[in-house]
């Protein structure tokens, strides 16, 4: 266990976990308050968009959500849609404009990073000690938080939060046609290609016609067959105890996905689907027999994937799958982030404690209750002794599911207590919801503590790279990363370019570009400072933890 660990997260998160069973379900929860203040103050802050907003709720920046954050927070907050596929041209022309919100809530390590070098943000111990109670309080207890918050510079840049830590996607099968074709289910990537291609050729639905694809590969599926082979983002793995660029990962998923491709076990247009719409849409009417997708909110996939399958095809049964082995190894899926930073300030901002009024408030318990359960009354209501429940799931989906992990992207849910891990907001007592509840304790059932993930740790813990490396990183990764590098999307596409020749064609332009000292830079980081990073290992450790607080 790495002296990380030892020092500040598993001593916290273990507190995190008492505390969680002794207040859990607690009858004293206190209502939500406005901080009295002199005045209210305007604040700008990002949203993402994400185009799934029901037409009737208005829009992702105008809606129920944001006039309860306006009425019921200390501030008044205008929010900034961002497209969740485009958040970092979308954030470029907006700084470039000078009309950059005062607030940026964003996942990715490396877009957060560059504002920072480019001197765009600012850094935030200031307006936490001058301005700030809940998050201070925050601090204090999880000092990780401001460990991984911090900047090459040694000053502290980002806002975060603490997760529940589960697999964070799944891989899906419809096993009512395994059963008709008399198929087990696939344990390697050859027996996953067979079971896709009887799929596509062997008319699953029995309706007669060649109308059903074996496999998706858009978007988050092909993000999952990224991971199933041990790589993603920023492409490095560990072999023989060294962190290294991991080439021969990419060539194997990409040689993979290209045989899935040529003998059209895949929709032929996956690429146009750039936010894998198309593809969910045709797992949802019974055209896909093996679908990806994300699968760390229980009641997000029981509400947009597991109920409109059961309603499109009554017969319809799927399960969750384990990652099959690889000819590069087998790995568990990706987790949630245990230790997430997801907010940023624009050193342009004009009201700093306006800003610091708002992340107290959305870092709040009441915050967190309101996301995560609606109003009191309306979509819920708790009783003594037991967690909040769910009264009007229907009202509750249209009004709060299509964006309430976006809104609380500053709040930490399990520190509010054991009503607040993902299962519990689903009813055992209906039997799809009950279904849902199975196969999410099964994908982490799957969960193998002796193999690896893609990657040395979850991406957005990578160490963060010098200026001039991150930039050679961004600047290839459109041409050589796993996911859209374009050397091998030709790769998949052209019948004729192999995917050995596109890795070294790959290598010589990542080469070409200086990728060689960020190669270096990695291994030598590795090997010198990996006691400073949260590692597989250590995300194990605090899955364990965690439902062990569960009792699970």
């Amino acid at each position: 266990m790495i002296d990380l660990m030892k020092r500040v997260l598993l001593p916290t998160l273990m507190l995190a976990a008492l505390l969680s069973m002794a207040v859990s379900c607690s009858t004293k929860e206190k209502d939500a308050e406005a901080p009295i203040s002199v005045k209210r103050g305007e604040i700008t802050v990002t949203i993402y968009d994400r185009g799934n907003i029901p037409s009737q709720e208005g829009k992702v920046d105008n809606n129920k959500i944001t006039q309860w954050i306006n009425e019921a927070g200390p501030v008044d907050v205008k929010f900034v849609p961002v497209p969740r596929t485009q958040s970092e041209q979308k954030l470029n022309a907006l700084f470039a404009a000078g009309e950059a919100p005062d607030l940026i809530l964003e996942y990715a390590p490396q877009i957060k990073n560059t504002l920072i070098d480019q001197k765009l943000l600012r850094p935030v111990d200031d307006m936490i000690d001058t301005y700030s109670t809940n998050y201070k309080e925050l601090l204090k207890k999880y000092p990780a938080l401001r460990i991984a918050g911090t900047g090459s510079d040694g000053k502290l840049y980002h806002f975060g939060r603490i997760n529940e830590t589960i697999p964070q996607r799944g891989l899906f099968i419809r096993t009512d046609w395994l059963k008709k074709l008399k198929l087990d289910i696939p344990k390697t990537t050859e027996e996953l290609y067979q079971v896709a291609k009887a799929f596509t050729n062997l008319d699953p639905d029995g309706n007669g016609r060649n109308d059903t694809y074996g496999m998706a590969m858009s978007y988050n599926s092909g993000a999952v067959l990224n991971e199933m082979f041990g790589v993603t983002y920023p492409d490095f793995v560990v072999q023989n105890g060294e962190l290294v660029h991991g080439w021969d990962h990419i060539q194997a998923v990409v040689a993979f996905k290209r045989k899935l491709y040529s003998e059209g076990l895949v929709d032929q247009q996956y690429l146009n689907d750039k936010n894998g719409s198309k593809a969910k849409q045709d797992f949802l009417t019974g055209k896909i027999g093996i679908y990806m997708d994300q699968f760390n909110v229980p009641i997000t996939f029981y509400n947009d994937y597991y109920m409109p399958l059961k309603r499109s095809n009554p017969n319809a049964e799927i399960t969750v799958i384990p990652y099959p082995k690889t000819p590069v190894g087998q790995f568990n899926p990706i987790f949630v982030n245990p230790i997430q930073m997801t907010g940023v300030v624009n050193a342009g901002t004009k009201d700093p404690e306006a800003v610091m009024k708002f992340v107290d408030f959305a870092s709040s318990e009441a915050f967190m209750k309101t996301m995560y359960y609606g109003f009191e009354g309306v979509h819920s209501k708790t009783e003594p002794g037991k967690c909040p429940q769910v009264t009007d799931l229907d009202k509750w989906k249209t009004e709060f599911n299509f964006a309430t992990g976006d809104f609380a992207m500053l709040a930490s849910p399990i520190l509010s207590g054991n009503c607040y891990y993902g299962t519990e907001k689903l009813n055992a007592n209906d039997p799809f919801q009950a279904d849902v509840k199975k196969m999410f304790e099964l994908n982490s059932s799957f969960i193998n503590f002796d193999l690896q993930v893609a990657g040395p740790t979850h991406s957005e813990q990578m160490p963060q790279l010098p200026k001039e490396l991150q930039q050679i990183l961004s600047n290839t990764t459109n041409h050589v990363g796993v996911g859209d590098g374009d050397i091998w999307i030709k790769s998949i596409l052209t019948p004729n370019y192999l995917p050995e020749q596109a890795m070294q064609d790959a290598i010589a332009l990542w080469e070409k570009a200086g990728g060689k000292q960020v190669d270096d830079w990695y291994r030598n980081y590795y090997v010198n400072e990996k006691s400073h990073m949260i590692l597989t290992k250590d995300i194990y450790d605090i899955f364990k933890q965690q439902r062990a607080a569960q009792n699970k």
